[in-house]
């Protein structure tokens, strides 16, 4: 698993990071999603790395980087503060610009990167994300059963936490590691065991619930978008269209038209269909 890559813990302030980068090219940052860690893109970095420098990092508060202490409005586990994580890495390796995937949660860190980091950022590519206040303003019934974990792992009056660390191995359920990979396996089981992470997890899912909506509904309301190329891979057995077509609810948030890509997969894209997210990644990122 990441053969060739070099594997780093990178202090950038706040936090201190877990990464791996290797390959040859210009740069790109694999932002994961819950409850993976950055080893989830082992398959899809070990494509990208014959054409680009790849950088996959654990998000602040997963994996094995770390998390400063708790803030009252959760901002220590903001898309803002994690998007600042990536790109102080990036400079600390020495890439200037680059371009940022991110899936699930990581979506919307790589969406505020490349809003905060506009003269950075090449390219942005989101799996399976949509802006965060898109999903909070259409909450309805049918969202609210289907993506419950929002609330439970957001809500802090009983913390999720004492629930999945009570049993974490009945809690979360995974494929094993013939269908992950064992390395990736053993990675993320050693995460989902440790109390700290389970934390971690749930304070980014309590800043979704407020400080990165709040950020998002600014940028909206200053009339910030993206200014880079932007692609979405949609997975097909997912319901990231659970408000409707996600390529129009994208739209307005962007300065270019939308690349838009149905992958044959469930969820995680990146090991349940790493050749096809890599063809699509090749493609898009040798666009200018």
């Amino acid at each position: 698993m990441f053969d060739g890559f070099t594997l780093d813990r990178v202090d950038v302030g706040e936090v201190s990071l877990r990464v791996r980068h290797g390959g040859a090219g210009t740069p790109v940052v694999l932002v994961h999603g819950h409850p993976r860690t950055h080893t989830t893109w082992h398959a899809v970095a070990a494509r990208l790395a014959g054409h680009h420098t790849v950088v996959a990092a654990d998000l602040r508060g997963y994996g094995r980087s770390t998390l400063p202490p708790d803030a009252p409005d959760h901002a220590q586990s903001s898309k803002r503060a994690m998007a600042g994580d990536l790109a102080r890495l990036m400079t600390h390796l020495g890439h200037e610009r680059f371009a940022v995937v991110g899936h699930d949660r990581g979506a919307l860190v790589a969406f505020r990167t490349a809003m905060d980091h506009a003269d950075r950022v090449t390219h942005l590519v989101v799996m399976d994300g949509l802006p965060v206040v898109e999903h909070l303003e259409r909450t309805d019934a049918v969202f609210a059963r289907a993506w419950w974990h929002w609330w439970f792992l957001g809500q802090t009056d009983k913390p999720a936490e004492r629930v999945i660390c009570a049993d974490p191995d009945a809690w979360y359920r995974t494929p094993g590691p013939d269908e992950l990979g064992a390395g990736n396996h053993d990675d993320l089981w050693r995460a989902l065991r440790d109390p700290a992470v389970v934390h971690g997890m749930c304070e980014d899912y309590r800043a979704g619930l407020g400080i990165d909506r709040a950020h998002d509904e600014a940028d909206r309301a200053a009339g910030r978008r993206v200014s880079c190329p932007t692609m979405l891979l949609e997975s097909s057995r997912d319901d990231l269209d659970i408000h409707g077509d996600p390529a129009a609810i994208w739209a307005p948030w962007l300065a270019h038209p939308l690349r838009h890509r149905v992958v044959d997969s469930g969820h995680h894209q990146a090991e349940e269909a790493p050749d096809a997210v890599a063809d699509a990644l090749l493609e898009f990122l040798g666009q200018e």
